[in-house]
This record gives C-alpha cells, structure tokens and sequence, in this order.
C-alpha cells in the first residue's frame, strides 16, 4: 500500500513527543497547538451501540481532563463512513475528530471501489484506542446456546440461515460468510445501519443471529438478550475470557483481530494531531478507563501517530486476504 510523502512527514512529526512516557499535565496550556472552544468526536454509527457508548465515555473523560465541552455527533451512514466524509470537510483547527473501527474505514476501503472519502488523503491517524474481535452470536429466543447448537439449528432451519451485520464489506460481514462456507451451511449477510438497530432486532427475536463488534454486542450477552457463540481472536479476549474463539471451535484460517482509533482531517496542522495523541493516550491509558473499555470489549492499546498508520496498513493487507476467502468483489 503507497502513501503520500507529506502525509509520511505528518505522522514522522505528530508521532515524536507522542512517543514519550506520558505525564498527565494541565491541558490546553498555551501553546498546546489545540483550540479553547467547543471539541467534537465524530461517530459513524447511531446512538447506543458499542462505538457510540465508548466515544462518549472517552468524551466525558477529556471534559474533566481539558475542561472543555466535548460533543458527541452521531452520523450513521454508507457503513460508517459518513462520519469521515463530514471529517474531510470540517475545520482545519483540530476541533473534530473522529472515532472509528477498522470495520468503518480501513475495511470500507478494501471492499468499496469508491469511498466517501480518501483514507490515504483525506484524514490522518492520530492514535490507536485499542483492539478488538468480530463475534457472531444468536438470539436468546431461538433456545441455542453453543456454536455446535446453532450449527444443528440450522440444520433443521436453513429458511432462517442469515445473520444480520453491523457493517456489509466489513469483517462482520465476512466472519459471517465464512462461518457459512465453514460449516457448509450458507449465510446470507442482512445490512443493519450500525449495531443500535441490529441489537434491538436480535433482543427481539426478529433477527436469529448476528455479526458485528465485541464491544458492541458484549453487555447484551451479559445481559442474555443474545448469546455469542464465537469470537474472531486467536486467543481468548481479556474482556470475555469465557468466549470460545474460531479457533478452538476448530476454524483457525477464520481468525482476525480489528481496532478502534482516531482520526482528524488532514488539513489539520501536525501539532495538533501532536496534541490530541497525547491527550487521548493519557485519558486512555489511565487504569480506570482501561478496565471501563475491557467490561465494553475493547483492549486498550494506543500508539503513536506513525504507529497506527503502519498498523491500519498491515491490517488492509489482511482484510483484503479475508474479503478474497469470503468470495466478496468490491461493490
């Protein structure tokens, strides 16, 4: 994958003080390269599902920390990636930013032919939040409890083989598919505009199963409105170490790990990206907020600037490999 030269001397400038040991410091000091007024988070998805209950979690963080009013604007649509187009086109003084998964930006740019915006262009990396894994789970309604249980199911119901899914072109579209092609049973993917809908459908028995985030989906299987019953990891998640991964469940060639992290526009200079990295690390990588995103599913891993890009990188090079296996054309 070819980057710009300018965009590499961005994320080379914004990724140096970011690499050093973080020590909290009374933000917005002058000369902080970061505005007084009003912040904004960017989030693709709507209210209420994973993505959207983190951001304003992190939100309610950086207010206490930076004493500003940091807004939540939730603009769900084209899966996801509304919010970065709406990013590309925002102020250039480093006010908005954006949260997101890899299923809403570096997958939408494998298995879209167009995007609303360039991932490469438009919008730079600022740090990494954490990991995370696609699930698949069934609905409390239809009695099944276990992977091998669902697969018998469906056995005895191929009129009702679909799963709905967070994002279509993402991973929990193609975990889904190639759950299918594993167990011979195909499933056909339903689009949910973002996890809110699918969660309420599936809570409600209208929708027998589905794909998306762990962190999505992880306190409504606490809360036996769902039951999930694989997850995409290799290893066993630190946040759900009771859930059988793919690969034990016999399927290794299935696993894959995703991210969440933020971005800003391009336009943005690189002292503030600068800026926001550390401000975001430090809130991040406080215990309490730690152990608050592990309950939600996500582990908390920041980086720097420099360090995202590389690892949003690597993961186009493995999605592309997983949309290929699941027979997916870009549309």
């Amino acid at each position: 994958m070819m980057f710009s030269e300018d965009r590499r001397k961005t994320l080379k400038f914004a990724g140096g003080a970011a690499a050093a040991v973080i020590v909290p410091t009374q933000a917005w000091a002058e000369g902080s390269g970061l505005p007084s007024g009003m912040l904004k988070i960017l989030v693709g998805y709507p209210p209420g599902g994973g993505t959207d209950v983190m951001a304003r979690i992190i939100a309610e963080k950086l207010k206490e920390r930076l004493g500003n009013t940091v807004l939540i604007e939730n603009k769900p649509g084209a899966s996801g990636t509304l919010a970065g187009a709406l990013l590309r086109d925002g102020p250039s003084d480093g006010s908005v930013i954006m949260y997101v998964a890899s299923a809403g930006s570096a997958a939408q740019k494998v298995s879209k032919k167009t995007m609303l915006y360039d991932l490469e262009k438009d919008i730079v990396p600022i740090t990494q939040a954490g990991t995370l894994c696609t699930v698949y789970a069934v609905s409390a309604t239809i009695g099944v409890r276990t992977f091998a249980e669902y697969v018998e199911w469906l056995k005895k119901n191929r009129t009702k083989a679909n799963f709905g899914t967070t994002a279509m072109g993402s991973s929990t579209h193609f975990f889904g598919v190639e759950i299918g092609q594993a167990i011979g049973i195909p499933l056909e993917p339903i689009a949910y505009k973002g996890a809110g809908p699918l969660i309420a459908d599936i809570s409600a028995g209208h929708a027998t199963a589905a794909c998306g985030g762990l962190t999505d989906f992880l306190t409504h299987h606490r809360a036996d409105k769902m039951r999930i019953i694989a997850v995409s990891s290799p290893k066993r998640m630190l946040a759900a170490p009771d859930l059988p991964t793919i690969v034990e469940l016999g399927y290794p060639k299935l696993a894959i790990e995703s991210y969440y992290g933020f971005f800003t526009s391009a336009k943005v200079a690189p002292a503030a990206v600068d800026a926001w990295n550390r401000e975001l690390r430090a809130v991040l990588e406080t215990p309490e907020m730690r152990q608050r995103m592990l309950t939600l599913g996500l582990e908390v891993k920041t980086t720097t600037a420099k360090e995202f890009f590389d690892i949003q990188s690597r993961y186009i090079t493995m999605f592309a490999r997983s949309m290929k296996a699941a027979g997916y054309e870009p549309d």
